[in-house]
């Protein structure tokens, strides 16, 4: 990818959200929630703090993380749609 985030921000790529429930009942793309995990793409290098020294992320590519529903902000690079958000917008990363 062709792009890099600035500070303490994360570039993610939505994972796709499941087609039918477990009852095996199909979901249509209407009504699909957004989704809240995701793969990380693209990191920052991180944040300094009030003496000037770099505080690193603690997400790396590759991590899946989960973060809330509405958090960042929707692109699209190279044709393929990211979510950039800030570290502190994720809520945890997904073992």
């Amino acid at each position: 990818m062709n792009f890099t985030p600035l500070h303490d921000r994360v570039a993610i790529k939505p994972m796709d959200q499941e087609e039918k429930t477990l009852g095996g009942i199909i979901i249509p793309d209407t009504a699909k929630e957004k989704p809240m995990q995701g793969k990380v793409i693209a990191v920052g290098k991180g944040t300094k703090d009030k003496d000037g020294n770099l505080i690193p992320l603690d997400v790396k590519v590759g991590d899946k993380v989960l973060y809330g529903k509405w958090g960042g902000t929707e692109v699209k690079v190279n044709g393929q749609e990211f979510i950039i958000m800030k570290e502190s917008d994720i809520m945890g990363i997904i073992n």
